[in-house]
């Protein structure tokens, strides 16, 4: 009896291993996979340039071209109206910013769905960050890729801006999902 009893724990504690190992979670690798097909599935429909300009002159407009930022395809922008010229941010410089953004999970046959953000809804907290102080939480809460466009262009343009998980909201990372932001930026009004 007591053997039987040993080989039935033992066979339970065997079971109970194999369930447990046999989950159907994705390893961070798989993610990351599935997260860049969501982007390539975007960017199937979409002109793609391989980098920024030399000149950094951007085409602009609703059919200009995504341009890559970053080596690793963690980082694509459409300037969709490329500011006024001169008006550069500063170190340091407290930018707010206006945003829809969209996850590209959801992206499909298109079209994009669910977009949340403050762009269209003025009772949204004001979202803002001081420029490359990464120091403060309410910068880097947003995560490197909110800010880049600025590096590039004046503080008053406008950009759709395709942010890898990486690169995103700082308490989502381990999400691994892509999101297509459209952003404003623009200075307090003293």
């Amino acid at each position: 009896m007591k053997i039987l009893r040993n080989i039935a724990l033992a066979a339970a504690s065997l079971a109970a291993f194999a369930f447990t190992s046999c989950d159907d979670t994705k390893s961070y690798a798989e993610l990351l996979t599935d997260e860049t097909h969501y982007v390539n599935a975007y960017l199937a429909n979409q002109r793609v340039v391989a980098s920024i300009p030399a000149d950094t002159v951007f085409e602009t407009g609703p059919d200009a071209p995504y341009y890559r930022l970053d080596e690793d395809g963690n980082l694509y922008m459409q300037v969709v109206n490329a500011g006024t010229p001169g008006n550069k941010v500063k170190s340091d410089e407290l930018i707010y910013f206006r945003f829809t953004r969209y996850s590209l999970y959801k992206y499909s046959g298109g079209e994009l769905s669910g977009g949340v953000g403050n762009e269209d809804d003025l009772s949204f907290n004001n979202t803002s960050f001081r420029y490359g102080n990464y120091q403060l939480q309410s910068s880097s809460q947003w995560g490197s890729g909110i800010q880049y466009p600025l590096a590039l262009l004046p503080v008053d343009c406008e950009v759709n801006l395709i942010i890898k998980s990486q690169l995103g909201l700082t308490n989502e990372i381990a999400e691994v999902v892509p999101y297509l932001y459209h952003i404003r930026y623009y200075r307090p009004k003293i």
